[in-house]
């Protein structure tokens, strides 16, 4: 039996599962980099594929609570970027993760769930055989989870607007090295996961 969105739920819909989404691939990036112990995660099932779930509470309620924070601004397609930033002890980042996204809010046609679920499901098969993201960084690696918007959410009109912060990231001064890891284009949800490294002619310090 297909399962179509209702156009008039289409763009809550597709939100909803990006950031379904989003929490499980964060979570799966975390674990594929070797920042915590194998053990603080567990194996679940996720789209009818194994994915990793963080065990502890902290780390769950961090990447969830982010996430989960942006819905009403990936609605509004107001969300550009998210991101995943790795950094050295001098609070330099190293790498970033990201996943640009492409939510086409006037889409006026009827979208089948299972097809979109199909393709995002490919990243999570993608994942695990990339070799740049396989790539484990050292134990003592501080991250975060970071939001490009695309104009700035009013933080008077909503309260998941508090949660997010203008960010005082040390950024590179030259363009970054992009390594393309996985894309989908299809309406009407586009999205591209690539790392950013610092450009070998970054400065040092």
């Amino acid at each position: 039996m297909l399962h179509f969105l209702p156009l008039c739920k289409f763009a809550g819909a597709v939100a909803s599962l990006l950031v379904e989404f989003l929490e499980v691939a964060i979570t799966s990036v975390i674990f594929l980099k070797g920042i915590y112990p194998k053990e603080a995660f567990e194996r679940r099932r996720y789209m009818n594929i194994v994915v990793h779930k963080a065990r502890h509470p902290q780390l769950r309620d961090y990447i969830s609570s982010a996430v989960n924070g942006l819905l009403p601004f990936i609605q509004k397609g107001l969300v550009e970027r998210v991101a995943v930033i790795f950094f050295n002890n001098d609070d330099v980042p190293i790498e970033r993760c990201v996943f640009k996204l492409n939510v086409n809010l006037t889409y006026n046609s009827k979208v089948e769930e299972a097809d979109l679920e199909f393709s995002l499901r490919s990243f999570f098969i993608k994942l695990p055989f990339s070799e740049p993201l396989t790539k484990v960084l050292p134990r003592n690696c501080r991250w975060e989870i970071t939001a490009y918007f695309r104009s700035l959410p009013e933080s008077s009109s909503s309260k998941d607007a508090e949660i997010w912060i203008p960010t005082d990231t040390k950024q590179w001064q030259q363009p970054p090295l992009i390594i393309p890891i996985k894309s989908m284009s299809s309406e009407p949800l586009g999205l591209q996961l690539y790392l950013e490294h610092p450009s070998l002619s970054e400065p040092k310090n």
